[in-house]
């Protein structure tokens, strides 16, 4: 089999027996296309000569190209996951015994309580002015910091999934696991408000049971969400993403370093593994020991 035909083969076997995501897909397709390449200028035509060697090879000139290690990582997975495929089929390529890089420890970026404390004082300030996309705007940020709610899970939310009696709002999250979530008082002012006075003017007269809606009156995107809380996040000091997911890392350690149980954390954020919410007791240790530094006599 050609190593060609064997990647068009994987990816459909991915796509129709899998039920990968067409986004899955795609990511898959453009590592193996890069393989593909590899293979085209190293001679590799036939899988059967595609082995260790080669993925070694391949994984090497990726990394002298400067590409970061969470990407040669994933390289590594996809091809692992071909030729796992291909050993059932009969062929084996040694792709087991591809190593993945370490990936870099990246700390999410995390903002201070006056950080948040101030971007939600200006977009209340502008609510204020009855501007429907602003309430709309102060509404998003309420709802990102309040529930720590993936951008995805945010746009995802009808207006039917928010219970302001309860104060708590339903999501669908990864592999299509629903979670509710609790959010407190300030964001059920906001989202009231918005369903109230701000998101009738911007729904036009269209049916739509999208909570947030764009200003052509259609489900608001990742894209405009992304945009929005970039714009907010471009004077607050700091390092790091400056996109929504932002909010989300500034919830789950707030919650930390106010006690919050680490479980409780995991629940909320919707993590399947307890190890992926850890990350946020490094952050709040970081957070604690420069808070130390600074003030400790002694330090």
């Amino acid at each position: 089999m050609r190593v060609e035909e064997a990647i068009d083969a994987y990816l459909a076997h991915l796509e129709r027996e899998r039920g990968a995501s067409p986004r899955t897909v795609r990511s898959y397709g453009a590592d193996l296309r890069s393989l593909r390449a590899h293979c085209d200028a190293a001679g590799v035509d036939d899988v059967a000569a595609l082995d260790l060697e080669v993925l070694r090879d391949w994984l090497y000139a990726a990394s002298e190209q400067g590409l970061a290690k969470s990407t040669l990582a994933r390289r590594s997975s996809t091809v692992r996951g071909l030729g796992a495929w291909l050993e059932r089929e009969g062929v084996a390529i040694g792709a087991s015994r591809l190593r993945t890089p370490k990936r870099d420890a990246h700390l999410p970026r995390v903002l201070s309580r006056g950080a948040i404390d101030g971007i939600v004082a200006r977009l209340e300030d502008a609510a204020e002015t009855g501007d429907p996309v602003a309430r709309r705007d102060l509404a998003i940020v309420e709802l990102l910091y309040a529930s720590a709610l993936r951008v995805s899970e945010l746009v995802g939310l009808d207006v039917d999934d928010v219970d302001l009696e309860r104060l708590t709002v339903r999501v669908l999250g990864k592999g299509a696991k629903e979670r509710v979530v609790p959010f407190g008082v300030p964001a059920l002012d906001a989202v009231h408000d918005w369903i109230r006075m701000g998101r009738p003017a911007l729904a036009s007269g269209r049916e739509s049971r999208a909570l947030l809606l764009g200003v052509r009156g259609g489900r608001m995107g990742q894209r405009a969400v992304h945009a929005l809380v970039a714009r907010l996040l471009e004077d607050v000091p700091g390092s790091g993403p400056a996109g929504p997911h932002a909010l989300r890392h500034t919830a789950a350690t707030h919650l930390l370093d106010g006690g919050a149980d680490l479980r409780a954390v995991q629940e909320l954020l919707g993590h399947a593994s307890l190890g992926t919410t850890q990350i946020y007791t490094h952050v709040s240790l970081e957070r604690l020991t420069e808070s130390y530094r600074t003030a400790h006599p002694r330090a």
